[in-house]
């Protein structure tokens, strides 16, 4: 691309300089020649030999071959080393006129960047014959002309040069003429007409010669023209022309039919002798195509556009003759300035259009410059933006490389557009913008990242098997496979715990799934670390803590721990008659497995055989008398607890107590009623007699028992005494059972407790609370002392 408008701040390089002393510091040049017309794919030359170069470097360094002309005449097999002709070289296509013919290349190597230079020399075959532009040539000459005058005649053009260009000219034998060959400052050689003997217009007035022009080749070529003289009357002055040479000044970009200059010449003589005309003489076709003169008044004008970077000044001979015949010669030297009217040229020679990230420093590019200007026009700078990372680097001559300033992040920036832009030093500047993009290929450099170092999830119990529960989820910067995440459980510290049982995790999306069903009871939380890793070589990877907390849910129903509900015989309590309001019966002790409010119990009356008799305080599950007792409150009383949690829905358990009213602790209890039951049944008459028996001697042996704790209870006098259990006396140890605050009480109490020698009961009796952490002490001793408890409990 290519544009005037004015550069912006940029880093700049100034090329001519850099050129110049690169050129005194690189090696000679390599040479090489070869013959014009010479088949293509000939052999030229063995590179690799000739540059000191290993086998098979050239192939390994991207080797290239590049002519200053830009046209690829030549190829180089990097297979092999061999330089050879990619077509054949016409010398005089080439090089035209210019001897010797080089052909300027470069031979320049990759990875490191090393540049040679080498030159061909084309060696000219005579394969061009001497051309006259005319076939015929007319020469009027004046009869007075005096022997030894000499009369100029059109040169031939030979395309060869050295021996194979032109060499002489030769006349056919005659008389009055012959030719000299003259050798002219600017390398051409002329034909110059010499007369010998004095000419008689009236003896012979006209002349016919054939002039030939033989080149020096082997076997010589040649080429004739006609030369037809006619003898003219005396005309005794020839024009001559006021100034030679002429010397102008034209700019090269002057516009078409712009005047050159005006040529004169005067001829003294009078009449039609002395009228001059003006012409070109032996104008070549290039200069009879740029140039035109006017015939009458002398004016050279411009008929086609001038390039000084081809044709740099005109030698133009003009010729003036009079009506007589008679000519005079002159000259004029047009010298082409050159004007800044080629914008630079810029030659991507190696481009990579991928680098790899984090990649040190790499040769992006390599690209000759080039302005077809002189002077300050062909004077350049070449710059890239100062924002990027890639500087240029002048290498050879106008080579220059791209190459990175610093490794690259494709994280940071994907994709560059560069734009070289190199400017003239002409007036006004041109400039030429070439735009390259280089993509950024990825690196696996950037692990996984988690959104979270850390998750909590949470699932409520009793949950189904394969359970979504939550997700994890990591990104990674990287592109393509070296951003495709995989997600899986990491192995537990402990390996004793079976994390694959519990949990499974989807490699692709990183969705948590509960494999079983959760219980809050056995496992309240449990935490694991889940990696991400990517499809990268190496693969990396990173980790985060997932914890998992259960939600309870209200899936137990309380359990009564006592009364006990699984006993043989059911829990009777025993309440004396003189019992005041308040009086604590019992007290029902329950635990929920649950958790928070799932655990919160409550108790209430569900049913009773006296209503309003007892009552159930609600948050700690105490059985209390709520009023005084009767005579005509009926000795046996049921009661029915009802222990409820405060879930959602609330779960409930019930517990049955039964109750016996005694006027004293020393009067016999009565059979619970699964005993009169039993006693109600009917039996064999062998059993009644076994069981009377023993009920006799059982009695007798309590009423043994009741008067000796009765003495004793006596003599220490005390009111909590009086309602001891009469029991016999036996040996059994005693026992402080102690249970605190199960469930939701609000308080802790201690009960002592003494357990029934009567083999049909075995049943639990409340005597006296025991505040706790004063009497307990006391409570233990006096309760292991006493004879009267088979076994002794403590309940809080």
């Amino acid at each position: 691309m290519e544009t005037l408008e004015r550069s912006q701040p940029n880093r700049q390089v100034t090329t001519f300089i850099l050129t110049v002393f690169l050129s005194q510091a690189s090696p000679a040049p390599i040479r090489y020649s070869v013959l014009e017309e010479t088949e293509s794919g000939s052999f030229i030359a063995h590179l690799t030999k000739d540059l000191g170069l290993g086998i098979g470097e050239l192939n390994a360094r991207s080797a290239r071959v590049v002519c200053d002309d830009d046209k690829q005449r030549l190829l180089l097999d990097r297979q092999t080393g061999d330089l050879l002709l990619r077509e054949k070289l016409d010398r005089e296509d080439i090089c035209g006129s210019v001897e010797p013919c080089v052909l300027h290349f470069q031979v320049f190597l990759e990875t490191p960047v090393q540049f040679f230079e080498g030159e061909l020399l084309i060696q000219d075959l005579n394969d061009h014959s001497p051309v006259f532009p005319n076939r015929e040539m007319l020469l009027k000459i004046p009869e007075n002309s005096q022997p030894g005058t000499v009369f100029p005649l059109k040169l031939a053009q030979d395309l060869d040069v050295g021996s194979n260009g032109l060499q002489k000219y030769t006349i056919n034998a005659n008389s009055h003429f012959h030719v000299l060959t003259r050798n002219h400052s600017d390398g051409k050689k002329y034909p110059d007409l010499v007369q010998d003997k004095v000419l008689d217009r009236e003896e012979q007035s006209e002349f016919s010669l054939t002039l030939m022009a033989l080149d020096g080749g082997s076997p010589p070529r040649s080429g004739t023209s006609m030369v037809r003289i006619l003898i003219l009357d005396v005309n005794d002055n020839a024009p001559e022309f006021v100034h030679t040479p002429y010397e102008v000044q034209v700019l090269e970009n002057s516009p078409l039919d712009s005047l050159i200059l005006t040529v004169l010449a005067r001829d003294v003589d009078a009449g039609s002798f002395g009228t001059v005309s003006y012409s070109l003489f032996q104008a070549s076709e290039e200069i009879k195509q740029t140039f035109s003169i006017n015939e009458v008044t002398g004016e050279i004008r411009l008929t086609k556009k001038l390039d000084f970077e081809q044709i740099k000044s005109y030698h133009v001979e003009t010729e003036a003759t009079d009506g007589g015949g008679l000519s005079g010669k002159g000259t004029v030297v047009i010298e082409v300035v050159d004007v800044n009217d080629n914008a630079p040229e810029l030659t991507i020679s190696s481009l990579i259009s991928s680098i790899p990230e984090n990649a040190p420093e790499t040769v992006v590019s390599i690209f000759r410059i080039r302005d077809r200007d002189s002077g300050d026009n062909g004077k350049m700078i070449c710059s890239i933006p100062d924002n990027l990372p890639f500087i240029l680097r002048p290498t050879f001559k106008n080579f220059y490389t791209l190459v990175t300033d610093s490794p690259l992040d494709r994280e940071n920036q994907a994709e560059y557009n560069i734009t070289i832009t190199v400017t003239d030093m002409g007036t006004p500047r041109l400039k030429t913008e070439h735009n390259i993009t280089v993509l950024v290929s990825d690196v696996n450099d950037n692990a996984p990242a988690f959104t979270q170092t850390s998750y909590t999830l949470w699932v409520r119990e009793n949950n189904s098997p394969a359970l979504h529960i939550g997700s994890v989820s990591a990104t990674d910067t990287d592109a393509g496979a070296n951003a495709q995440v995989t997600y899986s459980l990491l192995p537990p510290p402990d390996p004793h715990v079976a994390l694959a049982s519990l949990v499974s995790i989807n490699p692709d999306n990183g969705h948590l799934f509960a494999l079983t069903s959760l219980d809050y009871e056995a496992l309240r939380a449990f935490e694991f670390r889940v990696g991400a890793a990517d499809r990268g070589s190496p693969a990396l990877s990173s980790q985060a803590l997932v914890r998992v907390l259960v939600e309870d849910a209200n899936d137990n129903a309380p359990f009564v721990l006592y009364p006990l509900q699984n006993a043989s015989a059911p829990c009777t309590e025993l309440v004396p008659r003189a019992a005041e309001p308040g009086y604590l019966v019992t007290k029902v002790v329950a635990v929920d497995g649950d958790a928070g409010q799932n655990a919160w119990l409550s108790y209430q009356l569900l049913k009773a055989t006296e209503p309003g008799l007892f009552g159930v305080w609600a948050h700690n599950g105490e059985v209390r008398t709520a009023r005084l007792l009767s005579e005509r409150d009926a000795p046996k009383q049921r009661l029915v607890v009802l222990v409820k949690d405060n879930g959602e829905p609330p779960l409930s358990a019930s517990v049955t107590l039964h109750v016996l009213l005694v006027d004293g602790f020393s009067q016999p209890y009565l059979p619970p009623p699964e005993a009169e039951a039993a006693a109600a049944a009917p039996a064999d008459p062998l059993t009644v007699y076994l069981v009377v028996a023993l009920a006799s001697v059982s009695s007798l042996f309590v009423f043994s028992v009741l008067v000796f704790v009765a003495v004793r209870l006596c003599r220490r006098g005390g009111a909590g005494s009086a309602g001891r259990c009469p029991v016999p006396e036996g040996h059994f140890p005693g026992h402080l059972v102690d249970v605190s605050g199960t469930g939701t009480l609000s308080q802790s109490y201690q009960y002592e407790v003494c357990l029934t020698g009567d083999h049909r009961t075995g049943e639990f009796k409340f005597l006296k609370p025991i505040f706790p952490n004063l009497l307990v002490q006391d409570t233990e001793k006096e309760i292991k002392e006493s004879p009267n408890c088979r076994n002794s409990f403590v309940f809080s």
